[in-house]
Order: C-alpha cells, then sequence, then structure tokens
C-alpha cells in the first residue's frame, strides 16, 4: 500500500465523521442539514449566483442541485429570479427566511467544528487548510488527475 493511500483514507473518515457530527448538532438545533446551510451559504457568498455556479462549488451533478435548490425554494429560503441576460438561466436570492436561517446556522456550525477540532494545535490546523487549499485548487484545475 501506498503511503498516500491510508492518509486519503483518513481524509475520508475525518470528513464523514465532522460533516456527520456538524449535520445533527445543525438539525437538532437549527431543523437544517449542513447541505441546505452549505447551498445557503454559497448562494449568500456568490454574486448573482446560478446552479452552475453551484455544481462547480460542490462538484456534484446539474439535475442533484436543481432538485437541493427546489427544496430550498419550497421550504421559503431561496427563490429563483430570471437572469437579465440569459433566459434560460435564472439567478439564486435568499428570501429574508434563508437569511435568517444562514445567520442562526453560522454560529452553530463554527462552534461544532471548533469543538471537534479543539484538541487539534491552531498552527496544525492553519498548515492542514493551506495543503488542502492547494490539493483542492489542484483538483478543480485539472492538475491533479
Amino acid at each position: 500500500m501506498s503511503h498516500v493511500t491510508p492518509t486519503f483514507v483518513d481524509l475520508v473518515r475525518v470528513e464523514t465523521r465532522l460533516y456527520g457530527a456538524v449535520n445533527t448538532r445543525l438539525r437538532a438545533e437549527q431543523g437544517l442539514g449542513l447541505g441546505q446551510f452549505e447551498f445557503l451559504e454559497i448562494i449568500d457568498r456568490v454574486p448573482d449566483c446560478r446552479v452552475l455556479d453551484l455544481v462547480a462549488e460542490v462538484a456534484i451533478t446539474v439535475g442533484a442541485v436543481s432538485k437541493a435548490v427546489d427544496r430550498l425554494v419550497e421550504a421559503g429560503w431561496c427563490r429563483r429570479v430570471a437572469h437579465p441576460e440569459d433566459r434560460r438561466s435564472s439567478l439564486l436570492r435568499l428570501t429574508p427566511e434563508g437569511e435568517a436561517r444562514l445567520a442562526a446556522a453560522r454560529p452553530v456550525v463554527e462552534a461544532e467544528l471548533a469543538a471537534l477540532t479543539a484538541s487539534v494545535p491552531p498552527e496544525d490546523l492553519a498548515r492542514l487548510a493551506a495543503t488542502l487549499a492547494a490539493l483542492r485548487a489542484d483538483l478543480e484545475t485539472g492538475q491533479g488527475s
């Protein structure tokens, strides 16, 4: 086995456990899942956000993103607005309820992640963040394939 394989396995297991723990707390305290939180956060952060922006950010299919956005719209947290220049595309906007949900959820996500990573020294977390950001950038530009 290569030295990379155990690292990959650890990375996947850590991500799975972190995601599960944050998702559980967020659902219990705010009534939304971590996936919904992520989409709300991206819609809030990306100017003139479209479904394709979400697809690029989270690396899942257009169909899956469209269904997830439909659920956000049904929940009243997001709305689709006609794109002023592209009639085939819609812009995504948070509703006031979506903005309130996101604002309430952010500190819960931050607190849970801080608690779950408290045993890791800040300098190690910073180094890990830099390493993962570089790896992500390589993978997203196709250099890591």
